[in-house]
């Protein structure tokens, strides 16, 4: 008896087993599991026009401070890194300053000053980079003052 119990037993188990996986059921328990909708944003968007700044300041000055003899400056990366500095730049000057940056509401204007006019020289057909070095660092001069 105990031989015929035990296939039927198995049997049994397979069934219900089977049962309870099929998709028939899928009305009756409600959609826990499921994750919520979830949008991607873009990197850029996650960071503020001051962490952009920085980024782009940074890559000035490694642009800048790679260039020797051997490996000349590539004129069109300074000045693309330049305008988009500059673009930047004018996205926090309309923002409301006195409120997420204080300090920067005496210095923008001459920091915007100093970038258009490296921009320019670094447009010229002879460019030269002098501003844009300086632009390079004028974050450190700020930060460091403002610490």
């Amino acid at each position: 008896m105990n031989k015929v119990f035990s296939p039927i037993v198995l049997i049994i188990s397979s069934v219900l087993l089977l049962v309870s996986c099929t998709n028939s059921n899928d009305q009756s328990f409600p959609q826990v599991a499921s994750p919520p909708p979830f949008d991607y944003v873009d990197g850029q968007e996650l960071r503020g026009n001051m962490h952009q700044l920085a980024f782009a300041l940074l890559r000035l000055d490694s642009d800048l401070s790679r260039a020797d003899e051997n490996n000349p400056v590539d004129q069109q990366d300074i000045v693309q890194t330049l305008q988009r500095i500059k673009e930047i730049g004018d996205g926090i000057q309309s923002e409301d300053l006195r409120e997420r940056h204080p300090y920067l509401v005496s210095g923008m204007y001459r920091f915007m000053n100093d970038v258009d006019q490296a921009l320019f020289q670094a447009s010229l057909r002879s460019p030269r980079y002098y501003m844009a070095g300086r632009i390079s660092g004028s974050c450190v001069n700020c930060h460091r003052a403002n610490d």
